[in-house]
């Protein structure tokens, strides 16, 4: 083995298809994966409104696609991330619910590894990117996820508008979540997804990595800092405190 590369303890990251497919490419893949002992992280994001059909039907498919990750694909961690058709992202009030019910019921009756992705509709330096990425890290949280991945602002499709500030945001919130009593939670959900939801059709395009971070000490500029206290006191005004 060279100095580069995948090592066998990386993750080795493969997707099935919508909905509950994968392709002889994506066999061949993960028996050499499995040949190699390497550690497989199986991807799938359900679509909301989609093949699946509401919330009950891709939520019911979004745990079908789980357990297939491990019974039939034998990965080692299933990325979840179920998805809004009509947004493309994984923030929306239908995804989180999805996403919160599906995790939830793995987490009562299995010991299997979960993630999410985050799919975000608005860009960085903007509060309702971090409002969105805060969302979504509480509902992962309380329905029993282990693992958090992201973010991907601006629905991950956007030349350099993904930065560090929007995964502090991720981490941040899930310490201060665990722990909370579903009620509360719920609470401070309605109260987050209200607050940006109305923004769908026009969200903030916020700014590039390198026009919201001093590039040369990859730290965030006074602006998104600013942004980011912001956005910690809308989540201290619906329960939350961070």
């Amino acid at each position: 083995m060279t100095d580069y590369g995948l090592k066998t303890y990386d993750a080795h990251e493969v997707s099935q298809l919508n909905e509950l497919k994968i392709d002889n490419n994506g066999m061949n893949i993960i028996a050499g994966w499995v040949i190699a002992n390497d550690i497989i992280m199986m991807e799938q994001m359900p679509i909301f409104g989609g093949y699946c059909g509401g919330i009950e039907e891709t939520a019911i498919c979004d745990v079908a696609a789980m357990l297939a990750s491990f019974a039939l694909f034998d990965c080692d961690i299933h990325l979840d991330g179920p998805i809004h058709i009509r947004w493309g992202t994984t923030t929306t009030r239908e995804s989180l619910q999805i996403a919160a019910h599906a995790g939830a019921a793995l987490d009562r009756n299995t010991d299997l590894l979960l993630a999410n992705q985050y799919y975000t509709l608005a860009g960085p330096c903007t509060e309702m990117c971090l409002l969105e990425v805060a969302a979504q890290a509480i509902t992962d949280t309380a329905s029993g996820r282990e693992m958090i991945s992201g973010s991907a602002s601006s629905k991950g499709v956007v030349k350099d508008k993904t930065t560090g500030m929007e995964a502090r945001m991720m981490g941040e919130v899930a310490s201060a979540a665990a722990g909370m009593e579903i009620s509360d939670i719920n609470k401070i959900l309605d109260c987050l997804v209200s607050s940006y939801e109305d923004s769908y059709s026009r969200p903030p395009a916020g700014k590039r990595f390198q026009d919201c971070y001093d590039v040369d000490k990859v730290i965030p500029t006074d602006e998104y800092l600013t942004v980011y206290r912001k956005a910690l006191k809308t989540l201290s005004k619906c329960g939350l405190d961070v």
